[in-house]
């Protein structure tokens, strides 16, 4: 990696597991934080200003991975990965509504831990593309500062809600599958439920109200504008 290390804060109470993620990120070249609870999960991403969190679901104490991850996303928009050694898909929901890029179910390979923490740089780092702002009705998706802004007041979305609105932006008038959002937003190599976009659409029309002209096509897919 060229230029400064990343720093990844990585919120793990368990150390072997979160040793062995410091191990595989650091021969990548990112620069690791560990903290083992979610009070010093938050002071090290305020202290550090990380590009990506990785977040243990079951944190021991007061303030659990999903508490960590909602305030996270109040305090700003740093890329969040969730690790869950849960089975039940209300954890997965519940973290992705709370604004989680991805999660990655315990026991994971390092490997692809660290091939996911890859593609969700890669996607909040984008290349500016020719036409940096798209305009629909009075929402403005500003894909040069990853911005989106309803009637001129910017509205704070998720690395991934954004890549998702974006994606939709730029095909305003199609109507685009799940396994077409998949594809194109999550990438190809992703695999896991296909309700996921419906998780991220519903957080969409949650923070962007009646005003955003999103329809669902019931048996295909999505359609902005």
């Amino acid at each position: 990696m060229p230029g400064e290390a990343a720093t990844i804060v990585v919120v793990e109470d368990d150390h072997n597991i979160s040793d062995l993620v410091d191990l595989y990120l650091r021969r990548d070249g990112f620069r690791v934080i560990q903290a083992a609870n979610g009070e010093a999960g938050l002071a090290a991403v305020a202290r550090e200003r990380p590009r990506l969190v990785i977040l243990d679901v079951g944190l021991p104490g007061g303030m659990d991975g999903i508490e960590v991850c909602r305030r996270l996303r109040q305090a700003g928009d740093v890329p969040v990965l969730m690790l869950t050694a849960r089975d039940a898909e209300v954890d997965r929901v519940l973290g992705l509504e709370m604004g989680a890029d991805d999660y990655v179910t315990k026991p994971f390979s390092p490997r692809e831990l660290v091939a996911r923490v890859k593609a969700i740089l890669r996607r909040a780092e984008g290349p500016v593309r020719e036409v940096d702002v798209v305009s629909i009705g009075p929402l403005e998706v500003d894909r040069g500062r990853r911005e989106v802004r309803l009637d001129g007041v910017v509205v704070a979305l998720a690395t991934r809600e954004f890549d998702l609105l974006s994606h939709l932006a730029e095909n305003a008038g199609l109507v685009l599958s799940r396994r077409q959002l998949l594809d194109s937003v999550w990438g190809p190599d992703w695999y896991g439920d296909e309700r996921t976009v419906d998780v991220h659409i519903r957080q969409l029309r949650k923070k962007l109200g009646e005003d955003l002209p999103l329809a669902t096509i019931w048996g295909v897919g999505y359609r902005l504008g």
